[in-house]
């Protein structure tokens, strides 16, 4: 038991104690900043997971609604998305859920899609013939 007691006396005043540790630290400090970012990336692609599907909820329930303009709808989900996003605490910018519902909208099988090749089916055309 000396023996161990007179090893730990040795490491704590030849300084081998202290290098031994300042080593470790140089080693294990990059790894748990890696560990870090990796977390912080991946809580950001959940949480771009999570606006967008809030946003696919918002313009699905807004589609058949006939009531609001198009614009009006977008309002409506825009703010629908943030105020949920608020209520749970987490903090989105304007710009995100705004890409979010347009997207929405775009990839949602409930809107109409235009071809912009198509002739107009209703209304007066004028042909230039």
């Amino acid at each position: 038991m000396k023996m161990i007691t007179d090893i730990g006396n040795w490491l704590i005043q030849s300084g081998a104690l202290v290098t031994v540790f300042i080593f470790a630290w140089k080693y294990i400090k990059p790894v748990m900043e890696a560990k870090k970012l990796h977390a912080k990336t991946l809580q950001e692609r959940e949480l771009i997971g999570l606006v967008e599907a809030l946003a696919d909820n918002a313009v699905n329930s807004l589609v058949s609604n006939d009531a609001l303009t198009g614009h009006d709808k977008f309002k409506v989900a825009t703010t629908a998305v943030n105020s949920t996003l608020a209520d749970k605490g987490f903090n989105v910018s304007q710009a995100t859920v705004e890409h979010a519902v347009q997207s929405a909208y775009e990839k949602s099988d409930l809107t109409p899609t235009v071809n912009p090749e198509d002739k107009p089916t209703t209304g007066v055309v004028i042909n230039h013939d």
